[in-house]
């Protein structure tokens, strides 16, 4: 890791000029640097002060809570279940972590997870405050994306990665098995592919909008499918599919009770009939588009083998669950999954925080899905985009863990949620009729 400031005059002017727009433009608007800084800054970028690391998205975190006092735009938030269940995953984090690694490093490196989860997280949820703000939100984020599609096509036509001159990424594009596999700005190629495929359900609940829905739908979609291809990565493609499937499953929105069940059930009886663990389709998926999905199969088994070693506090040490380890962490394996991930980081009990944040999620989109039954079409569109959106990153998350600046639209797409359902009057089990809704979703 940098001991040393890593930022250059270009990232300084752009730190300059954020920093100000975060401070002097309208609310709704107020979030796009960070999203910008997320997109094109590479985590090669670093700012070292007493020896604790700052990505440039980092220091955007700070001056958006700078321009949240200044302009007194902190409120009360009445939390919801999301809210609070990312506050206790983040607490879990640091306890465990202290536990876990016993050094003031490790407690330093927790802190800055906490930083990022919960700065990233509460800007976004004071920034946005409405579904016009999501409106906004989506439109600017296909704009946002253009110029990234552009500079993957020019790196995948030179195979040369402009985003170089920030460090943190080659400047030569990575090759596998003769494909070009780009990564813009991002540290792997699976993270970039990652970030567009589950662009895609949200950018798709743009086509029922008015006011240019159509227009942005179609160019966020294509820009999405160009970067996640032009990443030439297995777990990207399967996303953006698995974002669509989910998509489709729109007719059984009233069904998934049952869906859910005959899921489990078939997959518990191909554990029992197949030689291999069930998650080892994984692996024979992989052998038929490409990727590691031996290893990402065999991670799994090695989890559970070795589930006595970090279901308490986690450990750190993995290096012997595989026949090769991390050149750079020699202690530890290549662990290509999130919630395992999770476990080796803060035992069962920070992974477990991690999934009911998941599940709290589908459990509000799913009563909103019921209350929205009698609304405008877009209206119910956009909810069960969320929910297929949110289904593309938890699938992904059995293929990649998330460990650069795609956490940024991970935690923004869990303020969406929690704004989204925020804007809902949830009834309780007693009220018999559905909750009008108080505001006019297409904003006229």
């Amino acid at each position: 890791m940098e001991e040393t400031s890593t930022i250059n005059s270009i990232t300084t002017y752009f730190i300059i000029i954020s920093s100000l727009l975060m401070i002097s433009l309208p609310r709704r608007l107020a979030i796009f640097p960070i999203l910008i800084a997320a997109c094109y800054i590479t985590l090669g970028q670093i700012l070292v002060i007493a020896g604790l690391h700052f990505p440039v998205f980092r220091i955007l975190i700070f001056f958006g809570f700078l321009r949240l006092i200044i302009r007194g735009e902190i409120y009360k938030l009445k939390l919801n279940h999301i809210d609070k269940a990312i506050i206790w995953w983040v607490i879990i984090s640091i306890i465990t972590g202290v536990l876990l690694e016993k050094s003031w490093d490790g407690f330093i490196n927790r802190l800055g997870l906490a930083y990022s989860a919960l700065g990233c997280y509460y800007l976004f949820r004071f920034l946005i405050r409405d579904r016009d703000d999501l409106l906004t939100l989506l439109k600017i984020l296909v704009i946002i994306i253009v110029p990234l599609t552009i500079s993957v096509i020019i790196e995948k036509t030179t195979s040369r990665n402009i985003f170089s001159i920030f460090g943190g990424v080659p400047e030569i594009t990575i090759i596998r098995d003769g494909k070009l596999r780009c990564q813009g700005a991002f540290r792997h190629p699976i993270l970039m592919g990652t970030f567009a495929a589950t662009l895609i359900p949200l950018f798709f609940s743009l086509w029922f909008k008015n006011k240019g829905g159509k227009l942005f739908s179609m160019l966020g979609i294509i820009c999405a499918t160009i970067i996640t291809f032009a990443s030439a990565s297995s777990g990207p493609a399967l996303a953006y599919i698995y974002g669509i499937i989910a998509l489709m499953a729109w007719p059984f929105r009233y069904n998934m009770r049952i869906i859910r069940w005959l899921i489990l059930i078939a997959l518990i009886s191909l554990h029992m009939i197949m030689k291999a663990p069930v998650w080892f389709l994984m692996a024979r998926l992989g052998e038929q588009i490409g990727g590691g999905g031996w290893h990402r199969a065999e991670i799994i088994t090695q989890a559970v083998t070795h589930f006595n070693e970090w279901w308490l506090i986690g450990t750190t040490y993995t290096a012997h669950w595989m026949p090769y380890s991390l050149t750079i962490i020699p202690n530890m394996v290549d662990i290509t999954n999130q919630y395992i991930l999770e476990g080796v980081g803060g035992g069962i009990w920070r992974m477990g925080a991690f999934i009911i944040i998941i599940i709290l999620c589908f459990r509000e989109l799913g009563k909103s899905n019921l209350i929205l039954k009698d609304q405008p079409i877009d209206l119910r569109i956009f909810s069960w985009s969320l929910g297929a959106a949110l289904f593309a990153h938890i699938m992904s998350f059995m293929s990649v863990a998330y460990f650069d600046q795609i956490i940024v639209f991970w935690y923004l797409l869990l303020a969406i949620i929690s704004v989204f359902i925020s804007t809902i009057n949830i009834p309780t089990k007693s009220e018999a009729t559905p909750a009008l809704i108080g505001e006019n979703w297409t904003g006229e």
